[in-house]
């Protein structure tokens, strides 16, 4: 299954795995840094939200709005200027919160790569998902002053976690459907979801029947996971992210409702008929601390987070690229 279906051509692979190094080189978060350096930001990020903030939800106090704040003043500090889009759940006003940086050649077809930012309550959620929201700051910050082809969104969802998940108050799915209802063309949404947790270890990486029959038994890896109507973008982005080397990549394109394909924010976008995909370690198929209060920050791998970080630059190069100039 995973190394089947590519649907791009070697020099197109090529050339946009170079874009993304020559990109992660000049420009942006990496550009006078080392991978060390790249690491240490990350887990700075995810100490920020898992241990300064602590658990994240409309039923813990302030600590979803304290979470909020927090990502807006990283946006700010990258000199975006940050729309909030705002609901209220109950008494409680909440906020998905989104930068973009408008196509100079096609800006009515949109890429949008976005991860939540809250927790379940209880728990510090590190790696679910201090981790994807690290990784969609360091994304931003490289490109702060990029100019891509087409429109590229990097927004932070709230309460994508139970008991919203899934339901009409979910922030991406509140997203996803105001997008839909001004006419948003999104050719690929990016979902950032459970990405530092990471074991060389035998038998660390579990999956649902029958999927281990097919893929590796250590959680080294990074998935690209996505439902059949999202084929095309799954095979395109793990084929970009394999190009770079930075790290193992694995892809599934599956059912919808087979357990775990569909648990993230990508889910809302599936709903309003855009193509959608998970980057993930696979949270609870490999994370023994899922949803428990040990999912805490020292427990992640912020080298391989970093890695997956330079693999994620090098697909939205390709994706943000405007289809016309790659013919």
């Amino acid at each position: 299954m995973g190394g089947n279906g590519w649907s791009m051509n070697a020099q197109r692979v090529l050339k946009a795995a170079m874009a993304g190094l020559l990109f992660h080189a000049s420009v942006g978060w990496a550009c006078a840094a080392s991978h060390a350096d790249d690491a240490e930001a990350l887990r700075v990020d995810v100490v920020a939200l898992s241990e300064d903030i602590g658990p994240r939800s409309v039923f813990q106090g302030d600590s979803l709005a304290r979470a909020a704040a927090y990502v807006t003043k990283r946006f700010e500090e990258l000199g975006f200027s940050v729309t909030r889009n705002e609901y209220r759940v109950g008494g409680v006003v909440c906020a998905n919160l989104e930068v973009e940086l408008r196509g100079i050649l096609k800006p009515e077809e949109i890429v949008v790569v976005g991860a939540h930012y809250d927790s379940v309550p209880q728990t510090p959620g590190a790696d679910d998902n201090a981790s994807g929201v690290a990784a969609l700051l360091a994304l931003a910050e490289s490109w702060a002053k990029a100019a891509p082809e087409r429109t590229v969104r990097f927004v932070a969802f709230a309460n994508e976690e139970p008991i919203y998940f899934q339901t009409e108050l979910m922030g991406s799915r509140v997203y996803a459907k105001m997008c839909k209802a001004r006419g948003d063309k999104i050719v690929a949404m990016l979902s950032l979801e459970s990405m530092g947790y990471f074991s060389d270890e035998k038998k660390s990486q579990k999956y649902p029947f029958p999927l281990s029959l097919f893929y590796p038994s250590r959680g080294n890896f990074i998935a690209v996971v996505g439902n059949r109507e999202s084929k095309a973008l799954v095979t395109r982005v793990a084929k970009v992210m394999r190009a770079t080397k930075a790290l193992p990549v694995e892809r599934a394109s599956l059912p919808g409702k087979l357990q775990g394909v569909g648990w993230s924010d990508h889910w809302a976008f599936w709903q309003e008929g855009y193509p959608a995909v998970m980057i993930t370690d696979t949270a609870p198929f490999r994370n023994p601390h899922y949803h428990r209060g040990t999912d805490t920050a020292e427990k992640l791998d912020y080298v391989r987070l970093a890695a997956a970080v330079r693999g994620l630059e090098a697909a939205i190069v390709d994706l943000s690229a405007a289809e016309s100039r790659k013919k």
